[in-house]
């Protein structure tokens, strides 16, 4: 079981040691990249030596969040920090060597299994990335203009530009902070909010025309295949978010996103809801989790065992 710490104790312990390593979650997002690069660039100005764990899942979009701060080979640090990251399972493939060997972790998931040494959980925070300003804040009192274009395109991702549910007054506070500070707003608004690629569109659309509707259309199930992902020649990066897409319509409560891996034997399932509804409980059944209104999970099943296994579990809940 970890050792709790609040952000206060989090920025003395950073402060009274050195060389660190930090790690993001597997297919990162841009809270997790931002975290990343946010705090390994907050540390540097402190004197200190940080690096970024590189991370194989990295896609273009976030790529420029974390590429001035990726170790060099052979590093070898003294702490291992991970930020948001619930559990092992997230951890990406060539981070495997560091389990059992993290001095601490910084997150805001409830669902943390409390795998390291030293956990600074903030569960009530929108994002991981609110929790890293803290930290900064307490250790100098301000941050850069490049810890501020990182940290907001953590806080901006995970809340949705600000429309998500999760959204809270700390989340537009810090936002307004890090703006202040030198974060380029409407560049990273742009690149992260209003951009789309044609394979972003194609893929949406295949997902329109194929939605299927549950429980008197409460619930929204969308599949996205490889021959999917294929025919739109689209990546990783095309499918950023596109979980929120079935959860965004009109009536619907519960959204899903079913998407097949590498295997058609595999699948990951991305969950969105309102309220009453947990997102956290329904993927939990699968092994996952993450938040309230926001949670995933892998699950080694095709895309209709999976579908059929949510059916089941949604049949048991009051919709």
């Amino acid at each position: 079981m970890s050792k709790l710490l609040t952000a206060y104790e989090t920025a003395e312990w950073l402060k009274e040691h050195d060389n660190y390593l930090i790690l993001t979650h597997r297919r990162p997002d841009g809270d997790t990249v931002g975290c990343a690069g946010g705090l390994a660039q907050g540390l540097r100005e402190q004197g200190k030596t940080a690096y970024v764990f590189t991370n194989p899942e990295i896609t273009p979009r976030y790529l420029r969040f974390m590429e001035d701060h990726i170790a060099p080979e052979g590093y070898e640090p003294e702490h291992v920090i991970v930020v948001d990251t619930a559990s092992y399972d997230l951890f990406p493939k060539n981070a495997d060597i560091y389990k059992g060997s993290i001095s601490l972790c910084i997150d805001h998931h409830s669902s943390n299994t409390h795998y390291a040494e030293l956990l600074c959980l903030e569960d009530e925070r929108a994002s991981c990335g609110e929790v890293i300003f803290d930290i900064l804040m307490t250790m100098t009192g301000s941050v850069s203009a490049s810890c501020a274009e990182c940290l907001y395109a953590a806080i901006s991702t995970d809340t949705g530009c600000f429309a998500f549910g999760n959204t809270t007054a700390n989340s537009l506070f810090v936002a307004s902070m890090l703006i202040e500070a030198g974060a380029p707003v409407k560049e990273l608004n742009k690149l992260l909010f209003r951009t789309k690629t044609r394979s972003r569109i194609m893929i949406e659309g295949m997902i329109t025309t194929g939605l299927e509707y549950y429980f008197n259309d409460k619930v929204a199930i969308a599949v996205i295949t490889n021959e999917m992902m294929k025919t739109a020649r689209a990546a990783e990066d095309d499918i950023d978010d596109i979980a929120s897409l079935p959860g965004g319509i009109e009536g619907v409560c519960i959204g899903i996103t079913i998407r097949e891996l590498t295997s058609s034997q595999d699948c990951k399932i991305s969950v969105r809801t309102r309220d009453p509804y947990n997102a956290n409980e329904i993927c939990g059944h699968f092994g996952g989790g993450g938040h309230t209104l926001a949670a995933g999970a892998s699950i080694a099943k095709t895309t209709d065992e999976v579908k059929k296994a949510l059916l089941d579990i949604l049949g048991g809940m009051a919709i």
